[in-house]
């Protein structure tokens, strides 16, 4: 079994923007974020098991991971998901692209004074029911209210433990030239369904939220490929936000093909009409997948065969430049540099 866990990549180096007070933006997954995290956290928390800012961290011995995730998503219930299934998903999916199987999760509930037990229950229900999708049971938690005024209505933390899986070798260092990256689908649809429910819930759109657990695709594709080089979910800083992290951090060139790039035309139109770019915007239910070329085919006849990978597809290469740089090809010949976003186009949707 392999218990190393990658090198650290010497990230620790970044030098973003320096602001004196917390802002907005600083949750955002992007430059910001990692402004923080390298300005703040790591030089005071800073180890081997935290260094590397995977989605979980590993234990001395490499075979267990722990993960921790906060929702505080407004509004709590929107098309195709709601607080409590992005809970269960995220954390789950934290554990799953590392190459864990999960073992049990932590619930911690912060509520507000005020808040209608009929809601909770109705969280709590969708918790239950998501949790018993990925296969896992909820076996520990703690629950704190704060008075009227000093939360919105509910958030909440989620604590996961994986085992790794004995054939995994997921390292984002072993990336190389010629690798090529997958998707399992249509990406931005979780981001417009939470900002429309917002902000525009006159509006009546077909976009739902694709916040699922991902652990039973990513058992399906690593029995048929064992030597998966790395995943990661595409979360806040979308698809765009892992690429330039992948590219970044590994020093290769990330070369993208906007032609296939799974995006619905109404997530192109919603995009469109809030100033959006698809490529950045949050997904809850999509994993970018790295595989040898030799094991495409096998990869997207995996991922295919599980109903939350029918639409995968390949979308890009690691090319033989070792530049740090993602490049988008365009759909209409160009090419452009894709980076992760400053701070949060979208507020407080995960």
């Amino acid at each position: 079994m392999n218990t190393a866990t990658p090198q650290h990549s010497g990230f620790d180096a970044f030098a973003g923007p320096r602001l004196s007070r917390i802002v907005m933006a600083h949750g955002g997954g992007g430059q910001l974020t990692d402004a923080l995290v390298h300005q703040l956290v790591l030089p005071r928390l800073g180890n081997p098991a935290l260094n590397d800012l995977l989605d979980a961290g590993f234990t001395a011995d490499g075979a267990t991971a722990i993960t921790i995730d906060s929702y505080v998503v407004q509004p709590l219930f929107f098309p195709g998901g709601d607080i409590g299934r992005l809970a269960v998903s995220g954390t789950v999916n934290d554990l799953a692209v590392c190459g864990c199987r999960p073992l049990g999760l932590a619930l911690s509930l912060i509520l507000a004074e005020g808040l209608e037990q009929r809601t909770l229950d109705r969280v709590l229900e969708s918790i239950s029911r998501t949790a018993q999708e990925a296969g896992v049971s909820i076996i520990t938690g703690d629950t704190k209210v704060v008075g009227q005024g000093h939360a919105d209505a509910m958030y909440i933390t989620t604590a996961g433990v994986g085992v790794r899986r004995e054939d995994s070798r997921l390292s984002m260092g072993s990336i190389a030239p010629g690798d090529v990256l997958l998707i399992n689908g249509t990406i931005g649809e979780h981001g417009l369904a939470v900002m429309l429910a917002r902000e525009m819930p006159e509006v009546k759109s077909v976009l739902r939220s694709d916040a699922a657990p991902l652990n039973g695709l990513l058992e399906v594709l690593q029995d048929a490929v064992p030597g998966v080089v790395f995943m990661r979910d595409a979360t806040r800083g979308g698809l765009a936000g892992v690429c330039a992290d992948i590219a970044t951090r590994t020093h290769q060139q990330i070369v993208l093909d906007e032609a296939r790039i799974p995006v619905r035309t109404e997530a192109l139109h919603a995009a469109e009409m809030l100033g959006l770019d698809p490529l950045e915007i949050a997904n809850e239910g999509k994993v970018v997948v790295v595989v040898r070329s030799g094991d495409v085919r096998v990869a997207l006849s995996a991922m295919q065969s599980h109903p939350l990978g029918r639409g995968a597809c390949e979308i890009g290469r690691v090319a033989e430049t070792r530049d740090g740089l993602c490049v988008l090809h365009t759909a209409i010949g160009g090419q452009r540099i894709v980076q992760k976003p400053y701070g949060e186009q979208l507020p407080r949707i995960c």
